[in-house]
């Protein structure tokens, strides 16, 4: 498998640094909270501390849980292609996967019936049918 072919794993830099500063926010908070009630007494002052130190850790939980499930379901695969190869003089046709170069109407190699020069005809990618869908008639 090529590097292209498999899905990232990690997170982009821009992600880490906002992780990195939504943590160190989060955990300021949590320092103000203790600060106030400890220190200061404040017992309301501390509580809205604490609540914003809470909610910044949940919503950065939340946020890289999605980020992650996000990430594994956009994995690319590789499409198939297929290209079919035509003689024009006995209608041999022959099926082969896409080669890089080729292109409609280009030469092929020789016929095996005829020995004739093959065409290619068509190029298309195959579609597979996705599973658990069923079709009505």
């Amino acid at each position: 498998m090529s590097k292209a072919d498999s899905p990232s794993k990690g997170f982009s830099s821009i992600m880490i640094i906002i992780v990195i500063v939504a943590l160190g926010l989060s955990i300021a908070a949590f320092f103000f909270a203790a600060n106030a009630l400890i220190v200061t007494q404040d017992v309301i002052q501390g509580s809205y501390f604490a609540l914003i130190g809470i909610m910044g850790l949940t919503l950065l939980t939340y946020m890289l849980i999605q980020t992650r499930k996000r990430t594994l379901s956009l994995s690319i695969q590789a499409q198939k292609v297929a290209t079919t190869i035509l003689c024009q003089k006995c209608g041999f046709k022959n099926l082969r996967d896409f080669q890089r170069g080729d292109f409609i109407f280009k030469e092929a190699e020789g016929c095996p019936k005829c020995n004739e020069k093959m065409m290619i005809a068509s190029i298309y990618r195959e579609v597979k049918k996705k599973k658990g869908k069923k079709e009505l008639s």
